[in-house]
């Protein structure tokens, strides 16, 4: 009978970490930093960071003109109001959202990487709510950083400050309610598939159909219905929607032609804003709990 060989350890110098261990606060921050850079495309390739830049300076450029125009002819008023501003760039939003959403959402899923951030103490929660805030903020930016800018050429045409900050604080308000609403969709559209192309065509589709559906049914409605009903239109686009926000508890001038008006439709868009929000995380954290399980 032959004998077995005697097993043997060797020591090939593999040792225990030792350093400190993050909670899940710690990787849900830095899931956050990472969606917010990402969409910026900073930390990637530089023709990542062409579109996100490109479309940054779209929402810039045209409230650096104005400032100069204001000033240079000596305007007694800005040419393009606060809240007119973000709606009339509404298409650069929206592209921006449709290209950048899937690379925060689709690429988890389609590498299979989700699986390994629950792998640590990070819950779907978290890791929905590191996402969804990450996505709010790089559309904060896109969308407040030209109203900052309007303000400022505002004041360097010698402007009076008092006129033009309540403006420019309501439209502030509007476009962080705007950020919210519109990562909800662009994350939740996004997540429907690990397909970044498909991911790109489904947001920037939605929101395109959402705004066209608007504008027919306004029409409509103003022409054979009441103004009261066509108030209630701007529910069914996002911008339309925050513009009803806007023009409502925060008291702005709304875009639309036919603006929402009473303190009981101020409160029907303010409900219609928080349950889309609601809805959209809800439908986030079902997806990575369905998809992931």
């Amino acid at each position: 009978m032959n004998e077995q060989p005697a097993g043997a350890i060797h020591d090939i110098g593999y040792r225990h970490y030792e350093g400190p261990r993050h909670g899940a606060s710690y990787v849900r921050r830095s899931l956050f930093v990472d969606t917010f850079r990402g969409a910026f495309g900073l930390g990637r390739s530089a023709r990542s960071k062409v579109m996100p830049f490109l479309l940054l300076g779209v929402m810039v450029l045209p409230a650096v003109i104005i400032g100069i125009v204001t000033g240079y002819f000596g305007f007694g008023d800005l040419p393009l109001g606060y809240t007119d501003y973000v709606f009339t760039l509404q298409v650069a939003v929206i592209v921006f959202l449709g290209s950048q959403a899937p690379a925060a959402m689709s690429r988890d899923l389609r590498f299979r990487v989700a699986p390994l951030y629950f792998s640590r103490p990070l819950s779907r929660q978290q890791y929905v709510q590191a996402k969804y805030a990450g996505m709010t903020a790089a559309l904060l930016v896109v969308t407040a950083l030209p109203l900052t800018m309007l303000l400022a050429g505002a004041l360097l045409a010698e402007l009076p400050l008092r006129d033009q900050l309540p403006d420019y604080l309501r439209s502030l308000g509007g476009a962080v309610v705007l950020s919210l609403v519109l990562a909800g969709i662009g994350l939740v559209v996004a997540a429907m598939t690990p397909r970044r192309g498909l991911g790109v065509a489904a947001v920037v589709g939605v929101l395109l159909v959402l705004t066209g559906i608007q504008g027919t049914v306004r029409a409509l409605v103003e022409e054979f219905g009441s103004d009261t009903a066509a108030g209630y239109v701007g529910l069914i686009s996002p911008f339309t929607l925050v513009d009803g926000v806007v023009a409502g508890p925060l008291g702005g001038e709304s875009v639309m032609a036919t603006p929402p008006e009473g303190a009981l439709t101020g409160a029907v868009f303010c409900l219609a804003g928080a349950a889309l929000v609601a809805a959209a995380y809800g439908a986030l954290v079902a997806r990575y709990r369905r998809a992931l399980s």
